[in-house]
């Protein structure tokens, strides 16, 4: 009698969860029954704000109810982020986002939220590597002579970058970090005055994001040293990566990528990631994101967590040791 009473409790709680499991995959089977709201923590105009917008006009029919886009940008993108990550998780908040989301928590006191534990991410978008460039003035043809000759001068050689926090300015520091090397890093607000003050000659060289660099370098204005990342870019084919020219772990690439609030259900994110993906995937779309400078990955979820956990700690060493702060 005691084994009977024992199996019926167990079939209780077996048959509950069966209840929960199928209440949970039916909602994510008639997702989405109302409006999906995309967060772009960025003013509008930028390359996170024109993919978004870009996404949602095609992702509309596919899902068959509208997609909003709303901008909340402030605090480096922190207030954006925010709101998503105390957003429900049921799959109609999403975020688009760059590299601010590894590197905000170490950059800012008191970040309201967990890039790892707060998100349930959905795919690293598009992607594009920061580029080593020099003013023509500069000797220095490849990246060791560059190190030879900020070793001569200690101190005196200067680079620009787009700003505090950014990857041109934590690609710089890891450059000076990695190497020992004794320069000053001048942060600009934004990559267009950082370029022009390489291009006018106001400072010696710079880690920029390609899209601002690419039409200096093939008019001559600037001198492309190498490209941080892991293989050559197509609009740079005969700049070397960084390994190439002999320095290592220098890989520093600027993300576009999307995420959901954490506890979505899976069923949710593997729909959105595959509809993103095919969007991704029209010839027409990879032609528009490649004239904003990024070249497609539409990778895994997994993938982009393993992303997100290895960038949040390795800025985190990188800003610590440079005493990065925001001013």
């Amino acid at each position: 009698m005691r084994l009977t009473v024992i199996t019926r409790a167990a079939l209780g709680v077996a048959f509950a969860a069966a209840l929960a499991l199928g209440s949970s995959y039916a909602g994510a089977q008639a997702w989405p029954a109302k409006a999906v709201k995309i967060i772009v923590p960025f003013s509008p105009g930028g390359g996170n704000d024109v993919i978004a917008r870009l996404l949602a006009t095609r992702l509309a029919p596919r899902l068959g109810q509208p997609v909003l886009v709303e901008n909340h940008p402030g605090a480096g993108g922190n207030i954006g982020i925010n709101i998503v990550a105390k957003s429900p998780a049921d799959g109609y908040t999403v975020l688009t986002v760059t590299n601010s989301l590894m590197i905000n928590p170490s950059l800012y006191p008191n970040t309201p939220y967990d890039p790892v534990r707060d998100f349930d991410p959905v795919m690293i978008m598009a992607s594009s590597p920061n580029v080593l460039v020099v003013h023509p003035s500069v000797a220095a043809k490849t990246v060791q002579e560059l190190m030879t000759a900020i070793k001569a001068s200690p101190g005196t050689f200067s680079m620009a970058s787009a700003g505090t926090g950014t990857t041109s300015q934590l690609s710089i520091e890891l450059f000076k970090q990695t190497l020992g090397l004794n320069f000053i890093n001048v942060p600009y607000n934004g990559s267009a005055p950082s370029t022009q003050s390489v291009v006018g000659g106001q400072t010696n060289a710079a880690i920029l994001v390609l899209p601002t660099t690419t039409a200096h370098v093939k008019g001559g204005r600037l001198r492309a040293l190498a490209v941080t990342a892991e293989k050559r870019s197509p609009a740079l084919p005969d700049v070397p990566t960084m390994a190439e020219a002999g320095v290592a772990g220098q890989e520093t690439e600027t993300i576009q990528g999307m995420l959901l609030p954490a506890g979505t259900p899976p069923a949710v994110i593997k729909r959105l990631h595959d509809e993103v993906a095919a969007v991704l995937a029209e010839p027409e779309i990879r032609q528009i994101i490649s004239k904003q400078g990024f070249d497609v990955v539409a990778g895994s979820p997994e993938e982009f967590r393993a992303d997100i956990k290895t960038e949040y700690a390795r800025w985190a060493k990188v800003i610590k040791a440079g005493n990065i702060k925001v001013e």
